[in-house]
This record gives C-alpha cells, sequence and structure tokens, in this order.
C-alpha cells in the first residue's frame, strides 16, 4: 500500500518543517548603578533569529534532518513570543525566561508506483514548543575600572534554577493511493519535562551609554529524557533612554532530548546561532 512512498513523505515533510522548535535565551545585561538598598527590575521582550538550524528531527521512531536557513523559518512561522525579565536587591536577583513559538506547514508527494496505483500522499507537521526558565542569581564580583578617563563597572554573576518543556510534534499524514478509501494517521504528541539549568555571565561599562556581557547557561542532564540543553551567546546594550535600551548580540544554542513513546522514539537533537534583538525597560 505504498509504506515505501508513505515513510519518504512523513520524512520530507518534517525537514522541510522543523525549526525553532525550541528557542534560546539573549544573553541580556542587567548592571544597576551599584549595590543600594533598593529593587531594580528590567523586562526585555527579544527576538531570536536563527540563520543556520541542523540536527535531526525524530517522529514515531521515523528519523528527519534538519539543515535550514533564516529563509525557511519565516515560511514556516506561525507565532513566537519571549521575554526576559530580571529583579535585583543588592548581588541577588531574580531571573525568568519565557520562550514559546508555533510552527506548522506541510507538503505532498505523488506516489506513481509501485502499489495499487498513482496517487499523492499529503503530510501536516504541527510543532509547538513552550518553556519558563525560572532562576536565583548572586553577583560574586562588582568592580571599577578606567576607561576614557572616567570609571566603568563590571560584574560577574551566577544563576541557578529550573527549566519547565513543553514539546509538541504531531505529523498527520494521508495517504491517496488508488481506488478505495485514503488511511489516515496521526503520529507524535507533546512532551513535558523539567530540568535543572545553570547559568555564568559577565558584564562590562564600555562607556556612558554602551554595556557588553557574555553569558552561557547549561541544563538537562538527563532530566526527563533531556541529555543536554546549552546556551552560550555575546551582546551590547544600548542605553538610548533614560528607562528604555537596545539590546544585540549572537548567540549559540543545542538541544538533545530523546524519550520513547508508544508510537516509537521521539527526539530532537538541534543546534542553531544567529543574532537577537531586544528592548529593555528599566525601573
Amino acid at each position: 500500500m505504498g509504506n515505501q512512498w508513505f515513510e519518504k513523505a512523513r520524512l520530507a515533510s518534517l525537514a522541510a518543517i522543523l525549526t525553532l522548535g525550541v528557542g534560546g535565551t539573549a544573553a541580556a545585561q542587567t548592571l544597576p548603578n551599584g549595590n543600594d538598598d533598593e529593587w531594580h527590575f528590567t523586562i526585555a521582550p527579544y527576538l531570536f533569529l536563527p540563520v543556520t538550524t541542523s540536527g535531526t528531527a525524530t517522529v514515531a521512531g521515523a528519523e528527519a534532518d534538519v539543515d535550514l536557513d533564516l529563509g525557511d523559518v519565516f515560511d514556516v512561522l506561525n507565532m513566537a513570543a519571549s521575554v526576559r525579565a530580571e529583579a535585583w536587591y543588592g548581588d541577588f536577583g531574580l531571573m525568568i525566561d519565557g520562550y514559546y513559538t508555533n510552527l506548522g506547514g506541510g507538503g505532498t508527494v505523488p506516489t506513481p508506483g509501485p502499489g495499487p496505483g498513482p496517487g499523492t500522499i499529503s503530510a501536516d507537521v504541527s510543532i509547538k514548543q513552550a518553556w519558563v526558565a525560572m532562576m536565583g542569581a548572586w553577583r560574586f564580583y562588582d568592580g571599577t575600572y578606567e576607561r576614557g578617563g572616567a570609571e566603568r563597572r563590571y560584574a560577574f554573576d551566577v544563576g541557578a534554577g529550573v527549566r519547565y518543556n513543553n514539546l509538541r510534534q504531531e505529523l498527520e499524514a494521508n495517504a491517496d493511493i488508488g481506488p478505495g478509501p485514503g488511511v489516515q494517521t496521526k503520529l507524535g504528541g507533546t512532551e513535558v519535562w523539567w530540568e535543572p539549568t545553570f547559568s555564568l555571565r559577565a558584564m562590562a561599562e564600555v562607556s556612558e551609554n554602551w554595556t557588553v556581557a557574555i553569558r552561557g547557561e547549561i541544563g538537562g542532564f538527563g532530566a526527563g529524557g533531556s541529555d543536554l540543553q546549552w546556551l552560550a551567546g555575546v551582546g551590547a546594550n544600548y542605553a538610548a533612554w533614560d528607562s528604555v535600551s537596545l539590546r544585540m548580540g549572537w548567540q549559540f544554542y543545542g538541544i538533545d532530548f530523546s524519550t520513547d513513546r508508544s508510537d516509537g522514539k521521539f527526539a530532537y537533537d538541534v543546534f542553531q546561532t544567529g543574532p537577537y534583538l531586544g528592548l529593555a525597560i528599566n525601573f
């Protein structure tokens, strides 16, 4: 009944659509003026634009190679939203990252044979990814240096917490081969898991309006099927107005998740890299 063609349609659809399945956090910068006894808050919506996405995606035991550029992302993106919030009191802080993306699309493959006769196999893929990371943070070093005749600040902080993940990969296929009713099937589903996550960040003021930062984050460690989830980024913060600043930079992101479901292996092993852009509101 054209199983060979059905398998090709399933893999082709996955490879054409899977990207941005899991997003990453921006390398945000928060450097309040001094360790005073006041709360400092930052809310920063941002957008991560992966110019390269590579790896493999697996649904119901069928593995597809993922090799996509930024143009492919906009072809299948239905919705994406991400935001980072930080609250600092002296050397101690709280950091929350939230991310959501909704992708969808499909494809059709003709089946000239062998089999009962010519026909088509169509497949639609739906991917929704959401996660929220919550970490406590400690600024373990805060110092100053001289640059351009002025005293500039620099700081290092670490964070530790948990990340809630919700990943859905679903494939709905319809095989219309020869006479008789078509064959429909729905594969995949949703996986939810918690994992520990840790971060390290270094920041430095380079002028009155500019701050640069390097940030790394790692999590997973086998929790819930997530062997590894990591991020590294370098970026800059430009204080364009008194309470609003622009953020920009480049980041690298990777995830290696795998579990077994009743219909087969469910996995996502992907690497992404590209620029990010954001707007930070400080109060």
